[in-house]
């Protein structure tokens, strides 16, 4: 019986039970906490130092009603990164690899952005509907178009990092399959295909990061044109 690819990004169930609960409170598990010691771990300077510059590169260009996001940027970053860095680990499971959770994320997030430019600054956020000096005929239209953008940008940061999740655990599906295979016909083109494997996972590491970047970079954004 031939399984499909796809069937690794189905949620492992255990008696029955989905375990994507478990796949999502690990991170925070092995999350480093605060001690109440003067002097902290070398593990947990730099947990503090990566939050301070990430917090500080997000939050500069916005203005002090948007610093009050700080935790939860800080929080949501972390999250990302961690499960998206244990899912390439073996026999493990990527959560963010569903388009459902991904989504539970985006919209509650963008829609406190718009809940929040609509109580604070009306007519600054509707007038991002319509771009100043637009000609009187293409009003209506112009409306629709800026819109439906509005509302498809949740969608777009759950499928922009549901896919790029997908696409690179396929990839290196793919390729291991293969390696495995021509291990024992060619190993010559076997070995090149492992360093190949080597590189796409290292590449794959920088992807898991950098999608959780720009997924919180993406808020702060949105975040920005709201206070």
């Amino acid at each position: 019986m031939t399984l499909s690819l796809f069937d690794q990004f189905l949620s492992p169930t255990l008696l029955g039970v989905p375990l994507i609960a478990l796949a999502v409170a690990l991170p925070w598990v092995l999350l480093p906490a605060m001690t109440p010691r003067w002097q902290n771990s070398r593990l947990l300077v730099l947990q503090e130092w990566f939050i301070n510059r990430f917090t500080y590169q997000l939050l500069t260009p916005l203005s002090l009603g948007g610093h009050k996001w700080a935790m939860i940027f800080a929080s949501l970053m972390l999250f990302l990164i961690s499960i998206n860095m244990l899912g390439l680990l073996p026999y493990t499971f990527t959560p963010t690899t569903q388009l459902s959770m991904n989504l539970g994320f985006a919209v509650p997030l963008w829609l406190a952005t718009v809940v929040i430019g609509m109580r604070n600054q009306p007519t600054a956020a509707l007038g991002h509907l319509l771009p100043e000096g637009t000609p009187g005929p293409l009003i209506p239209i112009l409306i629709v178009i800026e819109t439906i953008s509005l509302f498809i940008r949740p969608l777009a940061l759950g499928v922009r990092l549901t896919a790029n999740l997908t696409a690179g655990h396929l990839l290196i599906h793919l390729i291991s399959m293969g390696v495995y295979g021509l291990l024992s016909m060619m190993p010559t083109i076997a070995l090149v295909s492992y360093l190949i494997l080597l590189l796409l996972t290292l590449l794959e590491v920088a992807v898991a990061m950098i999608q959780a970047y720009v997924f919180v970079l993406l808020l702060s954004l949105y975040l920005q044109e709201n206070v």
